[in-house]
């Protein structure tokens, strides 16, 4: 830094010193543009292994994927004869993959709300626990570190496993009825209510404590200045809550409804080998499995990846333009 006189610019006369930075030497211009080119240098080293695995067994594989989906490839990756839409029209007249469609509709119909439904109630009731929340949070959110295929053959094996030593049906016996084959016959009452008790007990804890947070964030204000009015627990669960954890809710809908439309663990475990005298059941993920990897027709296959890639895009996009997701206060009321 250098002093430097201060002029009055009317008088021409100085008025006192005053300081200016001076220009940086050269050298040490140099010293700066080297660490930066030394951050530039570390920054390309450190992601670039992370940016070429990305590119490669992501990006590059979805483009070949698509690329296979209009072409004849059987047991090979490479890019066969050119078919068009073929696979796709091959797709929708297979009965394997339509009726794996029809399977998955009403699974998604009906886990969806009951899962939302259970997840927020817990949330509520353990808001409202002032003491041993922490022991609650995490004994509901452990099954959800739990493998879907060791859960599976729990449920297939001990809990529901037809046998009259196993749990359901034990219980059942203690009640006054007869042992029931619950999956063995694939009656469709009796393999929903395994379904659905292992996807609660799965995913339940996981959406609990998404809501949790939620609810934590809920000033509480607003439920002390209702309760003051003489509003009582539904109407503060109405008109408070549910409008608080607007955003939260929507985000978990479409959560559910993605894993939901990509259900395969369970069922391929649950249902694989089919019951003697029983349509096997499968799911759309099922059934590419079963097109790509055991047919081998990776043709076929990669298109109905694209199917239900499509199809979870759409349900997507059409949930968050019915609900808003995203959309602010000031947004709703100009709409």
């Amino acid at each position: 830094m250098s002093v430097l006189p201060q002029t009055d610019t009317r008088t021409g006369k100085a008025t006192g010193p005053r300081t200016a930075w001076a220009r940086p030497a050269p050298g040490r211009r140099r010293m700066a543009g080297s660490q930066r080119r030394s951050a530039v240098f570390a920054f390309v080293v450190l992601t670039a292994p992370m940016l070429i695995g990305l590119g490669v067994f992501r990006y590059i594989a979805i483009g070949w994927s698509f690329l296979l989906s209009f072409s004849e490839a059987r047991r090979t990756i490479a890019l066969g004869h050119w078919v068009g839409l073929e696979n796709y029209v091959f797709l929708f007249e297979d009965e394997r993959f339509r009726g794996s469609l029809t399977m998955i509709v009403p699974f998604t119909a009906f886990i969806v709300p009951v899962t939302f439904t259970l997840s927020l109630a817990l949330a509520v009731l353990i808001n409202r626990v002032r003491r041993g929340r922490a022991f609650f949070r995490t004994t509901f959110l452990l099954p959800a570190a739990v493998s879907y295929v060791a859960a599976t053959l729990i449920w297939k094996m001990s809990l529901f496993s037809g046998v009259p030593s196993g749990v359901a049906n034990t219980l059942a016996i203690l009640l006054g009825h007869e042992a029931t084959p619950w999956i063995q016959t694939y009656h469709p009452p009796l393999y929903w209510i395994v379904l659905i008790t292992l996807r609660l007990w799965l995913q339940g804890g996981l959406y609990m404590i998404l809501f949790l947070a939620g609810l934590q964030a809920v000033p509480r204000q607003l439920y002390e200045a209702a309760q003051l009015d003489g509003a009582n627990a539904w109407q503060c669960f109405r008109h408070i809550t549910i409008p608080q954890l607007r955003n939260t809710s929507i985000a978990i809908l479409l959560l559910m409804m993605i894993n939901a439309l990509q259900a395969f663990d369970e069922f391929y475990n649950m249902f694989t080998p089919p019951a003697a005298g029983s349509e096997p059941i499968r799911t759309p993920l099922m059934s590419i499995f079963q097109m790509a990897l055991l047919d081998q027709d990776y043709g076929v296959g990669s298109a109905g990846a694209f199917v239900l890639t499509m199809l979870i895009v759409i349900v997507t996009l059409v949930q968050s333009r019915v609900f808003g997701f995203g959309r602010t206060e000031t947004e709703e009321g100009t709409a």
